[in-house]
């Protein structure tokens, strides 16, 4: 009988994920990951709640459990990247790297470690022999977007067997076998921000710098909280209002050496639109797909839920992504991620650099 170790992160996803594999027979174990510490008495993340929710899930299924700390490994490996990249006045994704970094490396190397053949996760994709990377079933819950680091190595050493149902049929599973958290809401944003308003948040580790927002034509018409609280694209909390033609504001860049908020009305601004991305730290989960001095056609998703753009997909001799998208594309951010597709395959991807105006007929 096969020992599979499931990542339990509270939430009904991994909990019907390893009731499942209990019924198909493995030895189940659960694990709990605590990658977050902070002195709040009353917690953050929710991580004693859902440590709690784990252990009622895991004695009712009938599976040992325990509970592992990756918190340094997490604040070495992700939360340091992702405060040097608000530096930077950029906008990363933790996310990605959390599971890079923490879920298919500590702690696949702590499930190896307890004798498990696999791990297994609560992630809505799915696998194959092969160590390819495919979407879920249920494009509402997709989640390959935030995988595209992880290899194909780690992946032929993980289950994921939530991957081929709909969230409806994830919960009716709970629902029918009486989990208690089978009608627990889905986690959203950041763990380690938890309810707090993210301004809040990120000043207790990056100091505020505020300044000037500035329109076009040069005019101030307001004032910014600091450059790290905004990205591109962004609508709703400028404050601005009583100016212009009465369209709303939306920022279209940031000037870091003037510490100046870049704004602008209406959404027509080029600035705010682009065809050319260039990405670094680029990653593919099996071998690179883009042939030698070549181009790939492709889709990629800019964002997390966005639809998939088609793209023609190259490589700089620098080693840097090259992405040309058939259709202008808006807000692209530096320091999120490009993600690739070829139909239901993640390939990899690359984060978000530098971007470029419409492509031309060069």
């Amino acid at each position: 009988m096969s020992r599979i170790v499931v990542g339990m992160s509270g939430g009904v996803d991994s909990a019907v994920s390893a009731l499942l594999l209990k019924e198909q027979g493995y030895e189940v174990i659960g694990v709990f990951m605590r990658n977050w510490e902070e002195n709040d008495p009353n917690g953050v993340c929710t991580a004693e709640d859902d440590w709690q929710d784990v252990r009622r899930v895991c004695e009712m299924i009938g599976i040992p459990y325990y509970a592992v700390n990756f918190a340094q490994e997490y604040q070495d490996r992700v939360f340091s990247y992702f405060l040097s990249e608000y530096r930077r006045g950029r906008t990363p994704n933790p996310d990605v790297l959390c599971n890079r970094e923490i879920k298919f490396k500590a702690f696949q190397d702590f499930a190896l470690s307890l004798g498990a053949e696999r791990m297994a996760t609560g992630h809505f994709v799915r696998t194959d022999g092969e160590g390819r990377l495919l979407k879920g079933i249920d494009p509402n819950k997709d989640q390959s977007y935030f995988l595209y680091m992880v290899k194909a190595e780690q992946l032929r050493r993980t289950l994921f067997p939530v991957g081929g149902m709909t969230k409806a049929q994830v919960r009716a599973i709970a629902e029918d076998r009486g989990l208690p958290v089978s009608r627990k809401k889905d986690s959203t944003g950041i763990c380690f921000i938890g309810e707090r308003r993210f301004r809040d948040f990120l000043k207790t580790f990056l100091p505020a710098q505020p300044g000037d927002m500035v329109a076009p034509d040069g005019e101030v018409v307001g004032r910014h909280e600091g450059l790290m609280y905004y990205t591109l694209g962004q609508r709703r909390g400028l404050g601005i209002g009583g100016r212009g033609d009465g369209r709303s504001w939306f920022v279209i860049g940031k000037d870091l050496e003037h510490n100046r908020l870049l704004v602008s009305q209406g959404e027509e601004h080029p600035l705010l639109w682009s065809s050319v991305c260039l990405c670094e730290d680029v990653t593919w989960v099996r071998d690179c797909p883009i042939p030698e001095g070549g181009e790939l056609r492709c889709a990629c998703r800019y964002r997390y839920r966005q639809a998939d753009q088609p793209v023609t997909a190259s490589l700089t001799p620098e080693g840097l992504l090259r992405l040309v998208s058939d259709t202008p594309q808006r807000a692209v951010t530096p320091g999120q991620s490009a993600v690739l597709y070829l139909g239901e395959e993640c390939l990899g991807g690359g984060v978000v650099g530098e971007t470029g105006g419409v492509r031309s007929s060069e």
